[in-house]
């Protein structure tokens, strides 16, 4: 939308159609009131007509409205307009303003990632080309980077425009998560396409998102190469399922830069969250937290933090999260996560996941004897410890998932392979809950954006 008026003034505007909840929102603008206005108006429900009210509120506090009426577009995609709400907030209960962002329902056709809203309501379908976007960053130049391919990555400004395209090089598909650093580079796991082992999922490459060129950083192999050695020659590549003898030994699967140049990683196949160095200078092994016997006969357990307390280790962990703390005294920082809570390698065919107290080796997410978990840690790194802070139950899902833990301490939760999100308190109990129709076998991730900024004042 485009307007000018007289006097500098802020814009919001409310969106009504017949049968749906309003939706509301203050647009975003360079500058908290001005006088030429250029935005996107999210939520307009599809193929419905939607009544648009606009104010416009000048520095004195007069407020002008205008009303308008447009038909919503037909979607691209076959999602659901209102998601099912298997549980209903009560009325005490604040979810925010913030849209849930889909990230990878896939699908053997177009892809898209899509936003509702805490109602349930779809908000917003943002095309891709195929695979999916896996988070979104925002940069200090206003635009929002998220993947649209294995090979593509996308900087798109607020209007919706593409500023900038970038492809991997040809040696490279990226998986499963990338990162902002410091200079405004992304940061991403990736698979190099051209090793004569054909090792998946163990790379990690940068993108300079000035110049379009591709760096490698870390390769794993080099890093832990008697324990890739010791490892089946077996798996498959995600990013290209008709892909053969593939060689799936770690399944890096999250990334987390940290402030002094550091990152953290969460490995599926061998259920270990793994700390690296200096990332983008020389890289050199930190710290392993999990299982220490998945790595038996190995160098590399003298690294592993240790745990203090009684609590079982994780199953093919997702979505780790780093949060700096104030509270906490330095050196301390927490570490939360979805744990699948699901013991599986298949690299590693023989070994008895059965070690971990808890653990599910259930291949199906409708196993009623299994769960998976929110977990929480403080990582204590002067005294060398992990520390379980928080644990609580949600729907079972081996594969994939995501949490975020959001304001008001509340968390989000997404059981991808279920096809349910849902929020909880800290306490594990569930507030509101949201359930998708898969296109195929899982939603990738769910995480929750405020959009503050970018879309919205």
């Amino acid at each position: 939308m485009y307007f000018n008026t007289d006097a500098a003034t802020k814009v919001s505007y409310t969106v009504h159609a017949e049968g749906y909840p309003d939706f509301t929102a203050t647009a975003a603008q360079d500058n908290e009131y001005q006088t030429e206005h250029e935005f996107l108006v999210l939520g307009l429900i599809p193929q419905v007509k939607n009544t648009i009210t606009l104010t416009v509120t000048d520095e004195n506090g007069t407020k002008t409205t205008r009303t308008i009426t447009h038909t919503g577009a037909k979607l691209l995609g076959v999602e659901e307009v209102q998601l099912e709400q298997t549980k209903q907030p009560d009325d005490a209960t604040s979810l925010g303003d913030g849209l849930y962002a889909i990230l990878g329902n896939d699908s053997n056709e177009q892809d898209f990632m899509y936003y509702y809203d805490t109602n349930g309501v779809l908000r917003g379908e943002v095309p891709v080309k195929y695979y999916r976007s896996h988070r979104l960053l925002f940069d200090d130049n206003g635009l929002m980077w998220f993947s649209a391919s294995t090979h593509t990555m996308v900087g798109m400004n607020r209007l919706g425009k593409l500023e900038k395209i970038y492809d991997l090089s040809d040696d490279f598909i990226l998986h499963h998560d990338y990162a902002l650093d410091s200079d405004g580079n992304i940061v991403l796991l990736a698979t190099d396409l051209s090793r004569s082992d054909h090792a998946v999922q163990d790379q990690v490459v940068k993108l300079d998102t000035t110049t379009g060129k591709t760096t490698l950083l870390l390769d794993f192999g080099d890093m832990f190469p008697d324990y890739k050695q010791s490892t089946d020659h077996s798996g498959i590549d995600e990013s290209d399922p008709t892909a053969k003898n593939r060689w799936d030994w770690l399944h890096c699967n999250t990334i987390q830069l940290l402030p002094d140049g550091s990152a953290l990683f969460s490995a599926r196949e061998t259920s270990t969250i793994i700390k690296v160095n200096d990332l983008e200078g020389t890289p050199t092994l930190d710290y392993m937290i999990g299982e220490t016997s998945v790595w038996d006969g190995t160098s590399y357990q003298a690294s592993f933090l240790t745990k203090d307390g009684d609590f079982g280790d994780t199953g093919g962990q997702h979505s780790i999260t780093y949060v700096a703390d104030d509270s906490l005294p330095d050196g301390q920082y927490y570490l939360y996560m979805f744990d699948n809570n699901f013991g599986y390698a298949m690299t590693r065919p023989d070994f008895d996941w059965t070690v971990i107290d808890g653990i599910s080796t259930a291949q199906s997410s409708k196993d009623k004897n299994s769960n998976s978990q929110y977990r929480k840690y403080v990582v204590d790194e002067n005294a060398g410890t992990y520390t379980e802070v928080t644990n609580f139950d949600v729907p079972y899902s081996p594969y994939v998932s995501s949490a975020q833990d959001l304001s008001d301490d509340k968390i989000l939760v997404g059981t991808g392979m279920q096809g349910v999100f849902g929020v909880y308190d800290e306490s594990g109990d569930l507030l509101a809950q949201y359930k998708m129709k898969l296109n195929t076998a899982y939603i990738y991730r769910v995480y929750q954006y405020n959009f503050k900024g970018f879309y919205f004042a």
